[in-house]
Formats: structure tokens, C-alpha cells, sequence
């Protein structure tokens, strides 16, 4: 009876410490689009894509920032995406660190595949770091989006 007794206890608390460990992916809808790599989601939430960067369009427009941002509209604005947490929350500026799926595109890797972003690994999070650099050797080879002539 004892063991039975220590049995449930150990399942009780262990169950405990499963439904408090936080969600690492989740589904949510894309309100709006602020540049190449961040996004905004319902409730007003802003996302920042993980293990790469795309060029500025503020406050001072990059080469290629303009199309890098209209490639991102294109890819998740108004739609569902799951957001994948790696190690990191959020960054210096509060926005959520996340890798982005959509309709079974990993987004990240698409924007640097396509040359609208460079690979840029930024530790802890570094999950897809080696994925993403070869991508962006791809693209530099093929003369893709800001590696083009």
C-alpha cells in the first residue's frame, strides 16, 4: 500500500510539472508584417524570426529590404503560421523568437534560400544554424535576391 501511495505521488507531481513546462510551438494568425523578418500576430504580439536577417526598411531602407518585406507579406500576412520556440523567449527589444511555418514552409529558411536574408546565427538559438547557412550558400551561388549582381 505504501509503494502504491509513493507511486501516485511521484505520477501526481510529475503531471504538475508537465502541464506548467510552457508550449514551444503554437498556431496563430498574422496581423501584419513590419519587414522581412518580424512579423505581427493576434493580440499584438511582434515576432522575430530566428537564424537570419533580412535588410532594414526603417528607419532607413536597405538595398533590398523593400522586396525582402513584400516576399514576407506575400508568405504569412493574414495567415495561420506556427511559431517554434528554440531556447530564447524574446530578444533585447521584447518580440518573441521564433522559427515560422506556414502551409508547410519553413519561412526562415525560405526568405534566406530565395536571397532576401542572410543566415545569422545568434546563441542560444541555434537549432537550424547549419541548415540556414547552407541555404545561403545556395543562394550566393545562384545569385539569388541580395546576392544578385
Amino acid at each position: 500500500m505504501k509503494r502504491l501511495l509513493a507511486l501516485l505521488l511521484v505520477v501526481a507531481v510529475l503531471l504538475s510539472c508537465v502541464s506548467s513546462i510552457p508550449a514551444t510551438e503554437e498556431k496563430v494568425t498574422v496581423t501584419g508584417v513590419i519587414d522581412g523578418d518580424t512579423i505581427v500576430i493576434a493580440g499584438g504580439a511582434h515576432v522575430r524570426y530566428i537564424g537570419m536577417d533580412t535588410p532594414e526598411t526603417y528607419p532607413e531602407v536597405e538595398f533590398y529590404g523593400p522586396e525582402a518585406k513584400a516576399k514576407n507579406i506575400e508568405l504569412v500576412e493574414g495567415k495561420v503560421v506556427t511559431l517554434v520556440k528554440d531556447v530564447s523567449e524574446t530578444d533585447k527589444y521584447g518580440r518573441l523568437l521564433r522559427y515560422v511555418y506556414v502551409d508547410g514552409v519553413f519561412v526562415n529558411g525560405e526568405l534566406v534560400r530565395l536571397g532576401y536574408a542572410r543566415a545569422a546565427a545568434y546563441p542560444p538559438d541555434t537549432r537550424y544554424e547549419s541548415l540556414l547557412s547552407q541555404l545561403e550558400k545556395e543562394a550566393k551561388a545562384d545569385k539569388l535576391g541580395i546576392w544578385g549582381d
